[in-house]
C-alpha cells in the first residue's frame, strides 16, 4: 500500500450497512463542541481507488485542522441520497452524466466541483482473444444506466462492431443502432453486477470499469476493447451541493482532492487503470 495511507486510520460502524468511517484528526487540534463539529468534512465513496483518494485527500485536509469522514457506502444509489439529503458534505464516486441523470429523477440539487481521473474503461471477455472470433450472434453485457450504456456503445461504435447515428456520440441507445452485422445480442445488467457477467457462459464480452473488473481478477491490460476516445464528461469527479458548494469546508476539500500528493498517488499506485485530471 502506499505510504500516504498506511496511518491514521480508524474505522466504526456507521448507520449505513456496510459503511466504514474514517476520522483524521488534525494534529493540535482540541476541545469538542460544535466547532470542531464545523471542522468535519463528511465524504461518502464506494470502491478503491475512490475511497483511497478521500483517505489520502483526509490526511492533506488535516494539514489545514479539518478531520474528514470517509462514508463508504455499498451501491450506486446510496452516495447521492446521502447527500442529496444533506448526511454528508461531498461524494467522489460518480461522472458528471450519472449525477445529472440523479439530478432529474430525484429534484436534487447536486453540483460537479472538480474532475479527479478518468477511469480506462473496457470490455472484456472470458471467452474470446481477439474481436475476429466473436460469432454472430454474440451476447454483450453493457450497463442498464443510460449514462454508461451510451459510453458502452461509443467503443463498440468506434470499434466498426456496430454503427450508431453521426449524432450520437456518447448518448447512443441499443435501440438507435442502425448497423449490426454480427447481430450482436445486448443485455443490460447493473454496472455493480457486470464482473458476474464475465463468468457467465455464452457471455462474449462485458463492459466494465477498473474498479469493478479487478473483482474477478481484471485489470484494463486484459480489455480485448479498450476506450480510445475519451469524453471529460466521463471524469470521475468531487460533487457538493449548490447550498454548500462555496463553504469553506468545502474548499478545503477541493484543495486537498486536487493536492500534489493525490496526484502523485493516482500517477504512482494506478497509471495502469486511470489518468489523473488535474
Amino acid at each position: 500500500m502506499n505510504r500516504h495511507l498506511m496511518n491514521r486510520r480508524s474505522f466504526a460502524v456507521s448507520a449505513l450497512a456496510g459503511t466504514a468511517t474514517l476520522t483524521l484528526a488534525a494534529c493540535g487540534a482540541g476541545g469538542s463542541g460544535g466547532g470542531e463539529e464545523d471542522k468535519v468534512i463528511k465524504v461518502a465513496s464506494h470502491l478503491p481507488p475512490m475511497t483511497d483518494v478521500v483517505t489520502l485527500a483526509g490526511e492533506v485536509a488535516a494539514e489545514e485542522g479539518y478531520t474528514v469522514e470517509l462514508v463508504q457506502v455499498s451501491d450506486n444509489v446510496q452516495y447521492n441520497r446521502v447527500l442529496a439529503d444533506g448526511e454528508v458534505d461531498a461524494n467522489f464516486a460518480q461522472h458528471e452524466p450519472y449525477m445529472q441523470a440523479f439530478n432529474e429523477a430525484n429534484g436534487a440539487n447536486l453540483v460537479l466541483l472538480d474532475g479527479i481521473y478518468d477511469a480506462k474503461v473496457g470490455f472484456y471477455s472470458k471467452a474470446h482473444d481477439t474481436i475476429e472470433q466473436l460469432p454472430e450472434g454474440a451476447k454483450v453485457a453493457i450497463p442498464n444506466d443510460l449514462t454508461n450504456e451510451g459510453r458502452a456503445l461509443a467503443i463498440l461504435h468506434h470499434e466498426g462492431l456496430i454503427t450508431l447515428p453521426e449524432e450520437a456520440g456518447f448518448e447512443g441507445r441499443v435501440s438507435e443502432i442502425v448497423d449490426n452485422p454480427l447481430s450482436l445480442e445486448f443485455v443490460n445488467i447493473d454496472l455493480l453486477n457486470l464482473p458476474s457477467a464475465y463468468d457467465e457462459e455464452g457471455m462474449a464480452l462485458v463492459y466494465s470499469y477498473p474498479s469493478y473488473i479487478k473483482k474477478v481478477g481484471l485489470t484494463p491490460a486484459d480489455a480485448l476493447l479498450l476506450e480510445e476516445l475519451v469524453d471529460q464528461r466521463f471524469t470521475i469527479s468531487l460533487i457538493a451541493r449548490e447550498d454548500n458548494q462555496d463553504s469553506e469546508k468545502i474548499q478545503v476539500l477541493r484543495r486537498a482532492m486536487t493536492s500534489d500528493a493525490v496526484r502523485s498517488f493516482l500517477e504512482e499506485e494506478h497509471s495502469a487503470t486511470l489518468l489523473p485530471a488535474f
